[in-house]
């Protein structure tokens, strides 16, 4: 049988202008990131990279809340809270796609990674009651994913894969959905999407450096003393930001809404890469996007049915 998460009765159903802004907030930050990541032009490790966001996400959400008078420091009950999101959303999706790209293309990988709102709508819909998919989540869902295999366009077809690299992004993309589903199921008393938001950046930044530490050495993060503007930008305002946002979406939204914004991310990318990189959007790409915007548009105008059995 379906629960209701925490906090689902009592809480009224957000504003759709409410779910938009969050929604195109955390498309807007993330898929900026990649803007920031290509800045650094590949020539610092992606362990590094990892580690230098999370710790820094960490860092400014630190003082965040010490300004709004409160610790940084983990209450016990939220211990295991930011350790499975620091797991599920940050260094086991982390491992598996590096590995999964050494092998396979770029293409495959990100409609790999595409089905994750699917599946998190799926799985949302058999644990949590008020998440029960309609026909019209289901079809702007359907409509979404469609949307993003025409945004990748050929590099959907691009070969190389081995079975384990398909295997480890798709374990990947499963991993994050989980932790999308757990946020929505925290305790009101270690809900708050801020403290969610440091939690999940200190285990993922900490966890990240000790790998870097161990695969390369201390030298893995001489680069980045180059690329500081960059790493900066993509600590602070597309990490720190846009997690806070994003957990404040689950909490309020669901995990099926606000997962919508894998979909967006790739657009946002796309039009950032032509704005700043000069690089060229194809009729393709703002057709997907527009077919993007029409899925997204039908998952989040949807209700949500709460009290549902």
């Amino acid at each position: 049988m379906a629960i209701t998460a925490p906090e689902a009765s009592a809480a009224p159903e957000p504003s759709h202008g409410f779910i938009a802004t969050h929604l195109l907030v955390t498309a807007f930050f993330w898929g900026s990131s990649f803007l920031f990541i290509k800045l650094m032009a590949g020539q610092v490790s992606p362990f590094a990279i990892a580690a230098g966001r999370g710790l820094l996400g960490a860092v400014s959400l630190s003082l965040w809340l010490l300004w709004l008078g409160q610790s940084p420091l983990p209450r016990r009950h939220e211990i295991r809270h930011w350790l499975m999101l620091g797991a599920t959303n940050g260094w086991i999706p982390n491992i598996l796609i590096a590995y999964a790209l050494i092998q396979l293309a770029s293409g495959p990988a990100a409609m790999i990674q595409a089905a994750g709102p699917l599946v998190t709508a799926i799985v949302a819909h058999l644990i949590f009651a008020e998440e029960r998919l309609s026909g019209r989540r289901l079809g702007g869902i359907l409509i979404g994913l469609a949307g993003v295999a025409l945004l990748i366009g050929p590099r959907l077809f691009e070969g190389g894969a081995t079975s384990l690299s398909v295997l480890a992004m798709a374990a990947s993309m499963l991993s994050y959905a989980a932790g999308n589903i757990y946020v929505r199921a925290v305790p009101a008393p270690a809900g708050d999407p801020m403290r969610l938001a440091l939690g999940q950046q200190v285990v993922s930044g900490l966890s990240a450096s000790l790998l870097a530490l161990l695969l390369a050495g201390p030298a893995a993060f001489l680069p980045l003393r180059d690329h500081w503007a960059a790493m900066l930008a993509l600590g602070v305002v597309c990490t720190a930001i846009p997690m806070t946002v994003f957990m404040r979406l689950i909490r309020a939204a669901g995990p099926t809404r606000a997962a919508m914004t894998g979909y967006l991310v790739p657009t946002v990318a796309a039009v950032m890469g032509m704005l700043v990189l000069g690089e060229t959007l194809e009729l393709r790409q703002i057709a997907a996007g527009c077919i993007i915007l029409i899925g997204v548009f039908l998952v989040t105008m949807a209700p949500r049915r709460v009290g549902a059995a």
